[in-house]
């Protein structure tokens, strides 16, 4: 039964045989009662957002085959429907696209770790001495200026002050091997990850490991007593590091999703640790998190993360050995899962789940967190507050075709680079900006502060153009998620097209027109402008020079004639909203 109260806290209970009294709320009330045996609290996805964000919500998140209509394929009307959530109130516009200039003046801005301190301490605190744990979900260490210039350092510095127990990986990789390992050596909690190995050549070689007999680079899991019971909480990483960014970062390891030592892992733990519950702190991304559930057994709880989808209710997953519960929480800082567990000898009972939206203007921020905040960002002040322009439309990221924080630097590429055509990838970190923004180099290093940051220019068929929006495509609507890497739709400046989300590779894009209304050819060859490559050396200029050079220019940021994708096969579609 769901139910929404006057208060507009959504109430939802789920009943199986396993739990018979699963309860969730999306509340902003964060002295929340404790009620079960030990609390796990989760945040994932945070990508250095220390202070404050507005980030917008997708209008696209598109569900095709087995997916369509199922969470976290949900948007606009089709979420509050089937979350029984309100339109304009706090909790949905947290969740949700709807009306966000209109609610983001109205509530404020989400997140920031100074408010996340200080809801996690009134958890833990009622949760009681010793029977909490803190896990955070990866993409901590990058996505903000500062972050980079620290090689991810100054969000340790914050995550331990929030008494980060355990941690997984994924963006973390991209500082390198030797970047990891300062992190590591700088987090006060465990990082975790079961699922990366040494290759053959680094274990010949000696290459430092947790376990060089098995070649596991990383204690696959913890163990934790917690009031009278054993938690296990296994690591699960981004399974395609070296596929999705560069192969160079990471040399000596190998990565992938690995069910089959996870399965192990599962039952080393339940077997021989004698743990009351599993949990799986993953970074996979929902539609990998969902299939792995149904095929792994033993596995109580997955708290997923990587696709940034903000799911109210867990979803249960039944395989061979009973049921998995699958959660997400969200991205940027913006919630943070509260799971009370009532745990009996070596089962899970019962689940309470909450997921809170940070609201700032309801929280009293940390004094110490603060002021590390202002610490870190001290000696880059100058840089960071350093006018570039004013935007006169929303500027946000995260949707599965379009976001004009995207068309905003493929414009300011194209101009500067004198280019016909240009790509941005498919990120869906990077924060949004109401119009009337000031932007700031600051705010333009929120949505492209990477270690492979480079503008590149080069020339490229018709065909080979296709080819490459079919693949990127395919990884985001392949129908088995095992073939889907997480992001977004590669974002294409200076032409028009079509897509089939539902079709199969190959069959998906169409249409293809440049601004000036010449149809791209198959044997034509054009300038193509872009950046953040995964296989090209890293020379030349950074995105964030060209397009602050653009932007101080122009002094005003107005979208012209943004580019257009036509979606085919979508009507109808509950993750698809104009």
């Amino acid at each position: 039964m769901m139910r929404t109260t006057r208060r507009g806290v959504m109430m939802a209970a789920a009943s199986t045989a396993l739990l018979p009294r699963l309860s969730v709320s999306a509340a902003d009330a964060y002295d929340v009662p404790m009620q079960g045996d030990v609390r796990i609290i989760h945040q994932t996805d945070t990508h250095a957002n220390a202070r404050p964000v507005r980030f917008r919500e997708p209008n696209q998140n598109i569900g095709v085959g087995a997916a369509r209509g199922r969470p976290p394929h949900l948007v606009g009307k089709n979420f509050l429907k089937m979350y029984h959530m309100q339109s304009g109130t706090r909790a949905a516009h947290a969740f949700m696209f709807l009306d966000f200039e209109q609610l983001a003046h109205r509530f404020g801005r989400l997140g920031g770790f100074a408010a996340m301190k200080t809801v996690i301490d009134t958890l833990r605190a009622g949760a009681g001495a010793g029977r909490s744990l803190l896990l955070d979900g990866g993409d901590l260490c990058q996505g903000t200026g500062v972050a980079d210039l620290t090689g991810g350092l100054s969000m340790v510095t914050l995550g331990n002050l929030l008494g980060i127990d355990a941690m997984t990986g994924h963006w973390e990789f991209t500082y390198g091997q030797d970047g990891l390992g300062k992190i590591i050596k700088a987090l006060r909690g465990t990082f975790i990850a079961q699922n990366v190995f040494l290759s053959a050549e680094a274990g010949m070689m000696g290459v430092a490991a947790f376990d060089q007999t098995t070649g596991q680079v990383f204690p696959p899991y913890v163990i934790r007593e917690l009031g009278r019971y054993r938690v296990g909480v296994i690591g699960q990483a981004f399974p395609y590091v070296p596929i999705a960014h560069p192969r160079r970062f990471v040399p000596d390891w190998r990565f992938g999703i690995r069910a089959g030592n996870l399965q192990k892992m599962i039952d080393e733990l339940r077997q021989t640790h004698k743990v009351d519950a599993v949990l799986l702190l993953s970074h996979n991304g929902m539609a990998v998190d969902l299939k792995l559930a149904a095929q792994v057994t033993g596995l109580d709880i997955i708290l997923g993360g990587h696709t940034h989808d903000a799911v109210p209710a867990p979803v249960l997953v039944k395989n061979a050995g009973g049921t998995t519960i699958v959660t997400n929480a969200g991205a940027a800082g913006k919630f943070i899962a509260v799971l009370d567990l009532e745990l009996g000898k070596g089962r899970l009972k019962d689940l309470h789940y909450r997921l809170l939206p940070i609201y700032t203007d309801r929280i009293k921020p940390d004094a110490v967190v603060r002021d590390a905040i202002e610490a870190a960002e001290a000696p880059h002040r100058a840089m960071l507050d350093e006018t570039l322009a004013t935007t006169e439309v929303l500027l946000y990221r995260r949707n599965n075709f379009y976001g004009s924080v995207d068309q905003v630097i493929m414009d300011a590429l194209r101009e500067e680079m004198d280019a016909q055509i240009a790509f941005s990838p498919g990120f869906r970190w990077g924060n949004s900006f109401l119009s009337g923004s000031v932007l700031t180099m600051g705010d333009l290093l929120t949505e492209t502060a990477i270690t492979y940051p480079m503008v590149y220019v080069s020339m490229m068929t018709g065909a080979a153009i296709k080819a490459m929006m079919e693949d990127v495509c395919d990884n985001l609507f392949n129908p088995n998620p095992y073939y889907q890497q997480g992001g977004d739709m590669i974002r294409v400046g200076g032409m028009n097209y079509a897509c089939a989300p539902a079709k199969l590779i190959g069959h998906r894009i169409s249409g293809m027109v440049l601004d000036n209304g010449e149809t791209v050819e198959a044997g034509k060859t054009y300038k193509v402008v872009s950046w953040a490559s995964v296989s090209l050396p890293q020379t030349g200029t950074p995105v964030w020079a060209v397009v602050a050079a653009n932007l101080k220019r122009r002094k005003i940021v107005r979208l012209i004639k943004p580019n257009q994708v036509k979606l085919i096969g979508v009507a109808g579609n509950p993750g698809y909203a104009v």
